[in-house]
């Protein structure tokens, strides 16, 4: 069990900003993170449309228009366990699909696994407190807890930009290689925290993947 002065978790009573993408994301400073990025060529425009369409459908029995571009003024408006079980239900179901490993899937590759391990470790102990983390042949999962002055966006996009760069100098290649936007979860308490470390853990064996086709991190540990 990790110690909670290192990890702390979301205070119900603290102050919170939320930002809209397909997704909403919670931000509150100091607070754990659960977060997922994946590679830009990671599911099919079928399955992002089917998952278009069914959070679409959830939206319309809240009584809110998935067409209206301020729907998310009206989702604020919705109980926070409806909001949260709207993104447990909808950021786990993308999740799911990037089990099934589509797109080039070059993080399979050691060598280009450690260059987003290595970014992600860079600043650890500086800028926040990193947990587990298992880098996937098209995502990465990862826990970390932001320091106060720290925010989430900015630092996905940091990780991103770096780990990327040396990716595409890898290979050779230029442009986009991650989605633009990660999923995140506020982790509530440490049960919560142990149900997220068992995710990552878990993660390769659910994708059917041998040992030399993911790089996982305990924290703690090195590999």
């Amino acid at each position: 069990m990790l110690p909670p002065k290192k990890f702390r978790f979301f205070d119900p009573d603290g102050e919170v900003s939320v930002s809209y993408g397909r997704l909403p994301h919670w931000d509150q400073a100091g607070a754990t993170y659960f977060v997922t990025f994946r590679t830009a060529d990671s599911l099919p425009v079928s399955v992002v449309t089917q998952w278009q369409n069914e959070r679409d459908d959830w939206l319309r029995t809240q009584g809110i228009d998935p067409n209206d571009k301020d729907w998310h003024r009206f989702f604020e408006k919705l109980p926070r366990r409806a909001q949260a079980r709207f993104h447990e239900e909808f950021s786990g179901k993308l999740e799911s699909y990037l089990d099934d490993c589509h797109g080039r899937c070059v993080l399979r590759k050691p060598d280009l696994a450690r260059i987003v391990a290595s970014t992600l470790l860079h600043f650890d102990g500086e800028r926040y407190h990193l947990g587990d983390f298992i880098i996937m042949p098209n995502h990465a999962h990862l826990l970390v807890c932001l320091f106060p002055e720290a925010r989430l966006k900015k630092q996905c996009y940091s990780w991103k930009h770096y780990s990327a760069s040396g990716i595409n100098d890898a290979l050779g290649e230029k442009g986009e290689f991650w989605q633009r936007e990660s999923f995140d979860h506020l982790v509530r308490d440490e049960q919560h925290f142990e149900r997220f470390r068992r995710y990552i853990a878990e993660n390769p064996k659910k994708a059917g993947l041998k040992e030399d086709e993911y790089y996982y991190r305990r924290c703690g540990e090195d590999k």
